[in-house]
Order: structure tokens, then C-alpha cells, then sequence
């Protein structure tokens, strides 16, 4: 069986026994598949089948326990299919363990079960998960012992001896397992007698509570040049990785994490497998390479079952470390040369040192140049070791018991150096919980803050109301309508309303947000509304007026204004004369509102669209120009729940997820690039019928560093070689604001037939009379992206189309691709997107350095957040103000937190 193949077997086998809980691999199936790729490769299997198995292995994290059970299945019948049947990888030969309780096993059977991992067997045993009869011949589980039963374990003795031990069932206490057997007398042997396989060490393990090491407390600033070993050279490198302090290393999390807790005998080895090899040094020679130019240090060792041969490039000083007969620790993974077992630079410990690189779980750190894991993960071991027991628990107890919380101290040494799996996961668990824990924490206190302060109530009696959305010129939707109640509480409730509105677009958030400012508007109050964008702004200044300063409205014409860039500067004195005075009532515009001089008379409810475009202090200044304004902030890009849980806590949600009567979804299809005349084609036809359409490229220009197509020169061959009967304008981010407003102007308009673009369009142009977006390099966009992009057309009420061509054929497998042409709904796209490419999609510039904050917590883990907002929310309730002595450090970690983007949260 070829390696590669034999390794998914047991991996499957391995899944299937843990009811599919996706820990048969450290780290999970996903994390081996750049580690596979390589191997498989080596045995050259199929190129198609390669890829299929990596897709699987990479999207087996989100699957239900349900479907991962399919998906294996289905995966090794494809795997037999497409290897053939007769292939010896179809059916390889079964194998046998060697019996208990009948002595000496022959050397080719080497076991040796160590105490915990034959409790691991038995709850294997006694926890079946089903039938895994779908993966044949995975080498047997030794047989459980049973009653004074006992589990045979060979070691070979001195002079290659064999050494005979019996280790007690499971219900015995460990170190009896764990003493040394006395060796035989040294048998006759005609063969050369392998050296001695020195006993297994097992590193200390604490478990239970901790109590506190007596001594100073944790010294967090202090500089890592109080360590041995770090002067001034070796703290530039590490300030290079934000590492000032002992407190900064502590919170260097390991990038992953290098399983070599397993001791396997070198005769048992496998290429490919990671383990870890306890043996003795035969022997060690240092060559020069081939034509010069550097040294290979050449060592043999043996464990008594084999031997193996270890390489190690230009460090000619380690053969003076592997002098004959030294028991060494070695870990790394096994390769192969010239038909022989090999480690390339494996790490290594000798037998009586503290084993931290080898024979455990061995974290491995982010690292810059200059700089060896083996270096900084010593450095880190002794502030961990000393430092880490010594850290103030952050959490009150009270969060600890109801949350099932394992200590600060515990967690902080077991996410570096952890003694198990499942105690790294619970160090993760706590230290995740701790960053979104602290989240909201800040954004529920904020909340608080806000909700305290008074602001000016506004009724909108139900007449009044039912007469302004009887004369719209169509129906509410349902959520339309549910939004309007929510909008109408808030106003109606004495404190200022501090809502995020969120609703796909096309969805009537304007027609909402427009009703909201008549009722401010009814009462004498003023209103203003920001975007991002000029055209955006205009488009807002037409649907507000159409609502609100039409006939029989509210408004009079003169009573609305719009405030851009491009306003010459004596309209905009004239603006902010009627603002200061109260006779300009709404004013819609850009940044050009935030200037200092703009000031309100009466400025009670602001409006801000496409709020992720604008940062926190610009939020704030215009919530500045009122007395505790009402404000609502819209979005059409679909928030999931649990980004809008974390990152918009603070806020209060409405979520408008129903599109209007009438309005059809675009109609999505995937092409490969040779399809792209079909594309043209379709294009075309929708022109000659006067429609028009966007064309969209991920690049202004071409460059060397990439093959993708670019909207400049592609502008000019679609001009002149393919739409020659047609106008074909361009924008982009290269030019000018006034350009890009004037291109957009034009599309908008009618002047131009086809847009050619890049992303920038993706916000602030409604052109009804659009019917087709072309998509060129879709795999290079983000499902939120091409969402927004999507949007663009379909307003005017007929069909559209959505066309996405990849950079390669092969791309257009492409998950977001095909996700798109499965579904309009922009929430069921927005969650997948959060599971493939992380948060920035949807922040945008909201929360600069956001990202910094969560080293281990995930955006995507909704339970994790719910879990920590619940226990925020009761903490807040029992104390709003962290006052009591018990809240007094998780006041000062809160604070530590929060150090840098204090202030208005969204």
C-alpha cells in the first residue's frame, strides 16, 4: 500500500472510532493536507484524485458529524475506484497484533502500551461509534486486558538482550508502569547485539487546582532582558514579533503545534509518520557535501529494533553531541533516501534533559529572521515555567465556576507546553473565552453608557404614520415594516436610539430610514444623513425628497440640501447658515458634514449608510453636532450573527432579510475562461436591447507579479475589438475623486453602454437599466464582494444575469463560486465567507486593529459567543460598574484590553 493512502486509512478508521469529532489529527483532517499533498505526490497518485482528496480533507471541519461520516465514505470509495479495485491499495493484507500474556513477542512485534494509552484503548472499546467496516484492515488494537491479565511490553536489555515486563491493567497506578524491568543475562548471539533502547521518560503532568507559588507576583513589564540569553541583539528580533515584555511572551501564542508525544520503535516506522524516537548513538561522522560548499553530519542510532540515520545540514558542532553510546530523544518526521528511513534536521534532547522539544506536544512559534524555534521556544519555556503560575487570575471565581473554567495560570503554561490534547484545548477554550469575554464586556458596558444618558422622546401617532406609508408608491414588506416599529420604540423609549439597520441590497432600508427622519422631522427637529460616496449621497438626496419633500410632505423643497466635495464653497456657507439657524431641516452628504464649521440648531436623528465605511472617530463627530442624537447606521452587506454578536454589541439589530414584491434574483452563472465569448455574447444582446452592464476586473493595471486581466488595458481591447458599437467607460481607484464621480455619472445617465471597472464600484451606484454583471477573476473575490457586486443589478425589475469567470479552469470548482450560483441570500453567503476568509470582509475600517485582539478566539464560533455575552450580561447586572473588590482585577485586565481604540465602539 502506498504510504500516503495507508496514512488516510488510518486516519479515517480513526475518525470513524471518535464518532467523527474531527480529532483524529491534531488540529484536525484540514491541518495535514499541505503535509499529505507533498506524499502523495511522492507516490504518484493521480493528479484528480489528489485534488479531490485535499478539497475534502480542507472543507471537513465545517461539515456535521453526519455529513463527515458521508463524506469519508464516499471519499474512500472514490479513493478504491479510481486505484482499482485489484490495486494493492484497494485491499491490503490484514495484519495481527501480538498476543498477551504469552511472553516475549519476536522483535519484528515490538509493542510497548504505556498506562495511557491503554485507557485510551478501552474507551475506544467501550464507546463504539457504528460500523467502520467501510475502511478495511487497519493494523488491530492490542486485546483489553481483563482481570490480573497483563499487557506484555518489551524492551531489550543491555548487549541487545531482550527484556521481558508485565504492566498491570489500567486501574493501577501509572508509575508502577513506569518502573525500570531488570535486565536478563546477556543471550549467545551470533548477530551484531543492538544497544541498549534506554527507558521511557514521561514529562510531569498537573492536574487539579493550583495553588500560588509563593514569591513575587507575575512581573508583566517586565523587559525580556531580565532573561539569561536575551541582550540587546536578541530583544530587537523579538521586538520585531511585538515581543517588549515578559507579558507580550506569554501572549505569543504557538502558530501550531508538533504532536511528537508518541514513542514509536524505529522498526515500526513509516514514511511520513511524526514520532518520536528514544535510542542510542552508534555512531556519528561529519562529510562534506559533493563538490564543497558545506558539511552533512551523518549520525546512526538504534533503539534494539532498527536503526535509523539522521542528517543534518551545515552544523558540522552537533557531532561532538552524539558521541557513541548517548541515549538521545529525537523527534521529527520520518523520510526516505535511496530506499532507506531517514530524519532530515529532526529535533532532539539527550535522555537525561528536561524533554521540551521532543517526546510531547511541541508548540511552534511565529518567528522572524535570525531566529530558531528551538532558541525561542527554550526562552519561552523558562518565562512560562516560572512567570506563567504566578499571573493573577483575571476572572472572578464566581465566571470560573459557572463558565467551567480552568485558572489563568493553568491555561497560559498548558496553551505552551501542553501536557495532553485535551488540555490544550481547555487552555485554548479559557484563553478564547477571555478575548470575547472581554468584547463584550466593553461593548455591553458602552451600551450601558449610551442607554443612561437622556434624549428628546418623538411619537408618531398611528394616523399620521398609515397616511405617510399610504402614500408611498408601494407596499411595505413585512420586514419593512417590522423595522419601522423597531425605529419608532427607539424614539419613543427617552434614551437615544443606537441601531444598526441591516438589510441586503434592494431590501428598502432608504424608504425606512426615510420614515424614521419624518418623524424627527414632524416635531421641528433636524435630521442628516452621511455616505461614503457622492453618488451615493445624491441618490440619497433623490429618495428622501421623493418621500418627505414631494407634495403634501412634510418638507418643502428648499428645506433639503446636499452637502459633497464638489459644492462650491459659497452654497456651502449658504448650508451651514441654515443649519446653524434651523431652516435648512435635512442635509444629506459626505464627508464635507464632519468639517468643524458644519454646526446643527437642533440636530436630533443622523443617519449613516454603509457604515463600515467610516471610522470610529467620524461617527463620533457627527454624533457630536446633536444633544444625544438618535442614530440609526445601515449596512447592506449581511453581517453573520455571530460577527454582529461581537463586533456590533453594542448596537441594537434590525435585521431586514425580505426583498421587495416584484423584485427577481439574479440568475448566477460560473464559466471557464473559454467561455468567455459566450459571456460577450449574452452581453451584447442585452445592449442591442438597451440595457446596459458592468464588467468587472480585480486589477487597475497588469503587472508581472500577476496574470490576471486589468480594467485599463482590457478597457481599451473591449472598446475597440468587442463592443465597437458601443460607449465603454472606465473606473477605477487611481483616478481622481472628481473622475470617478463624473465616470459613475455617466453610467448612470445612459452616456455609457458598458462600465468596465474595478471593485470600487461595489458601493454608491444605482443604475436601474443594468442587467448583467461580468465578473473577470472571480476566485480572486471575497462571497461578500461578490455579493455587493452582484447587487448592482436587477433594480429595475427584469431579469439579470451574474456572470463569474475564473483566472483558471480549474477554478471555477471554486467553493465561493459555486456558493454563489446556489443562492441569492446574502446571510447564508456572508456566513461562509466568515468561515473562509475571517472578519475583514465585513469591518472594513470600522475597528482599526480589531483583529489584534483575538488571538485565539474565532469569529465563527457562535457558541463561544453566546456563552461569553451571556456571562458579560450577568456580571453587568450584578455589578455595571466592576466596583466590587472581587471585579477589581478583571476592572484593570478590561482596561489593559481596551488600551488602544478606547472610545466610541461603533
Amino acid at each position: 500500500m502506498k504510504p500516503s493512502i495507508e496514512k488516510l486509512q488510518k486516519i479515517f478508521r480513526l475518525e470513524a472510532e471518535r464518532k467523527y469529532d474531527n480529532k483524529a489529527v491534531f488540529g484536525g483532517l484540514g491541518s495535514m493536507a499541505g503535509a499529505w499533498e507533498g506524499e502523495a505526490r511522492a507516490d504518484g497518485l493521480p493528479e484528480d484524485l489528489v485534488q479531490v482528496i485535499l478539497a475534502r480533507l480542507r472543507d471537513y471541519e465545517r461539515l456535521t458529524p453526519e455529513s463527515r461520516s458521508d463524506a469519508l465514505k464516499g471519499l474512500w470509495a472514490r479513493i478504491r475506484r479510481t486505484l482499482g479495485e485489484g490495486d494493492e491499495t484497494a485491499e491490503p493484507a490484514p495484519t495481527t497484533a501480538p498476543e498477551t500474556g504469552s511472553g516475549p513477542a519476536p522483535e519484528h512485534e515490538f509493542t510497548e502500551v504505556k498506562p495511557k494509552l491503554v485507557e485510551e484503548l478501552e474507551r475506544a472499546r467501550e464507546n463504539p461509534s457504528g460500523n467502520t467496516d467501510w475502511i478495511k484492515d487497519l493494523p488491530t488494537l492490542p486485546p483489553r486486558p481483563t482481570g490480573d491479565q497483563k499487557v506484555a511490553v518489551i524492551i531489550p536489555g543491555p548487549q541487545g538482550g531482550e527484556t521481558s515486563a508485565e504492566t498491570p491493567p489500567p486501574t493501577a497506578e501509572p508509575a508502577q508502569a513506569r518502573e525500570k524491568p531488570r535486565p536478563k543475562p546477556a543471550a549467545k548471539r551470533e548477530e551484531r547485539q543492538a544497544p541498549a533502547r534506554p527507558p521511557v521518560r514521561k514529562h510531569r503532568k498537573v492536574r487539579g487546582p493550583r495553588l500560588q507559588p509563593e514569591g513575587p507576583s507575575a512581573a508583566l513589564d517586565a523587559a525580556v532582558t531580565v532573561l539569561d540569553g536575551v541582550g540587546p541583539k536578541n530583544a530587537e528580533k523579538l521586538a520585531r514579533l511585538s515581543i517588549h515584555s515578559l507579558g507580550d511572551m506569554l501572549t505569543h501564542y504557538p502558530r501550531r503545534y508538533d504532536d511528537y508525544s508518541q514513542l514509536s520503535p524505529i522498526n515500526r516506522l513509516k514514511y511520513g509518520d511524526e514520532v518520536t524516537v528514544i535510542a542510542t548513538v552508534q555512531s556519528s561522522a561529519v562529510r562534506p557535501f559533493k563538490g564543497g560548499g558545506g558539511k552533512l553530519v551523518e549520525v546512526i542510532v538504534s533503539d534494539g529494533t532498527g536503526a535509523l540515520r539522521l542528517n543534518w545540514f551545515n552544523q558540522p558542532w552537533l557531532a561532538q553531541q552524539f558521541k557513541e553510546g548517548t541515549h538521545v530523544v529525537l523527534a521529527g518526521k520520518v523520510e526516505q533516501y535511496l530506499g532507506r528511513l531517514q530524519m532530515v534536521n529532526p529535533e532532539w534532547e539527550l535522555l537525561d534533559d528536561e524533554q521540551l522539544h521532543t517526546n510531547r506536544i511541541v508548540p511552534v512559534y511565529p518567528l522572524t529572521s535570525e531566529m530558531t524555534q528551538r532558541w525561542l521556544r527554550t526562552q519561552m519555556n523558562k518565562v512560562v515555567t516560572y512567570w506563567a503560575p504566578r499571573v493573577e487570575e483575571s476572572l472572578p471565581q464566581s465566571v470560573l465556576d459557572d463558565a467551567d473554567l480552568p485558572p489563568l495560570s493553568e491555561a497560559l503554561q498548558q496553551v505552551h507546553f501542553p501536557d495532553s490534547r485535551e488540555d490544550l484545548e481547555d487552555a485554548r477554550a479559557r484563553l478564547a473565552f477571555d478575548e470575547i469575554f472581554y468584547l463584550q464586556l466593553g461593548a455591553l458596558r458602552q451600551k450601558r453608557e449610551w442607554e443612561a444618558r437622556p434624549a428628546r422622546r418623538f411619537e408618531a401617532p398611528e394616523e399620521w404614520l398609515a397616511a405617510q406609508v399610504g402614500g408611498l408608491p408601494y407596499e411595505l414588506t413585512a420586514s419593512q415594516r417590522r423595522a419601522l416599529e423597531d425605529l419608532r420604540a427607539d424614539f419613543a423609549s427617552g434614551r437615544p436610539m443606537n441601531r444598526l439597520l441591516q438589510g441586503d441590497v434592494g431590501s428598502g432600508k432608504t424608504a425606512v430610514a426615510a420614515l424614521a427622519a419624518g418623524i424627527a422631522l414632524r416635531d421641528g427637529a433636524q435630521a442628516a444623513v452621511l455616505a461614503p460616496t457622492s453618488i451615493l449621497a445624491e441618490q440619497h438626496l433623490k429618495s428622501f425628497s421623493i418621500l418627505l419633500a414631494g407634495e403634501g410632505g412634510l418638507l418643502a423643497p428648499q428645506d433639503v440640501r446636499l452637502m459633497i466635495g464638489a459644492t462650491p464653497e459659497s452654497e456651502k456657507a449658504e448650508i451651514r447658515a441654515g443649519l446653524q439657524a434651523g431652516s435648512v431641516r435635512l442635509v444629506v452628504g459626505t464627508h464635507a458634514l464632519l468639517e468643524e464649521p458644519v454646526q446643527f440648531k437642533d440636530l436630533q436623528f443622523a443617519v449613516i449608510d454603509e457604515q463600515h465605511r467610516f471610522g470610529v472617530e467620524q461617527r463620533a463627530a457627527l454624533r457630536g453636532k446633536g444633544e444625544n442624537p438618535h442614530l440609526l447606521v445601515m449596512t447592506a452587506t449581511p453581517i453573520p450573527r455571530s460577527l454582529a454578536l461581537t463586533v456590533y454589541g453594542d448596537l441594537d439589530l434590525t435585521v431586514m432579510d425580505e426583498m421587495p414584491p416584484g423584485r427577481q434574483p439574479v440568475t448566477t452563472h460560473v464559466l471557464v475562461p473559454r467561455e468567455r465569448e459566450r459571456a460577450y455574447t449574452l452581453i451584447k444582446r442585452e445592449l442591442a436591447a438597451g440595457r446596459q452592464a458592468f464588467i468587472i476586473y480585480p486589477l487597475v493595471e497588469e503587472s508581472d507579479a500577476s496574470d490576471s486581466r486589468a480594467a485599463v488595458e482590457e478597457h481599451a481591447r473591449l472598446q475597440n475589438e468587442v463592443f465597437s458599437r458601443f460607449r465603454v467607460g472606465l473606473l477605477h481607484g487611481r483616478l481622481r475623486p472628481d473622475e470617478k464621480e463624473e465616470a459613475m455619472r455617466q453610467f448612470r445617465d445612459g452616456e455609457f453602454n458598458v462600465l468596465v471597472s474595478t471593485s470600487v464600484v461595489e458601493v454608491g451606484v444605482d443604475v436601474p437599466n443594468a442587467t448583467v454583471m461580468f465578473i473577470e477573476g472571480a476566485d480572486r473575490f471575497g462571497l461578500a464582494q461578490l455579493h455587493q457586486l452582484r447587487g448592482r443589478v436587477g433594480r429595475g425589475g427584469g431579469e439579470s444575469f451574474c456572470l463569474l469567470i475564473p483566472e483558471k479552469d480549474d477554478a471555477a470548482e471554486n467553493e465561493r463560486l459555486l456558493a454563489m450560483a446556489e443562492t441569492n441570500d446574502g446571510f447564508v453567503l456572508a456566513e461562509r465567507d466568515l468561515d473562509q476568509r475571517g472578519p475583514g470582509e465585513f469591518l472594513g475600517t470600522r475597528q482599526a486593529g480589531f483583529g489584534d485582539r483575538l488571538r485565539l478566539a474565532s469569529l465563527t464560533d457562535v457558541k463561544l459567543i453566546e456563552k461569553a455575552r451571556q456571562h458579560a450580561h450577568a456580571l453587568l447586572e450584578r455589578d455595571p460598574e466592576l466596583a466590587q473588590p472581587e471585579h477589581s482585577r478583571l476592572a484593570k485586565w478590561l482596561a489593559e484590553f481596551w488600551r488602544s481604540g478606547q472610545g466610541d465602539l461603533s
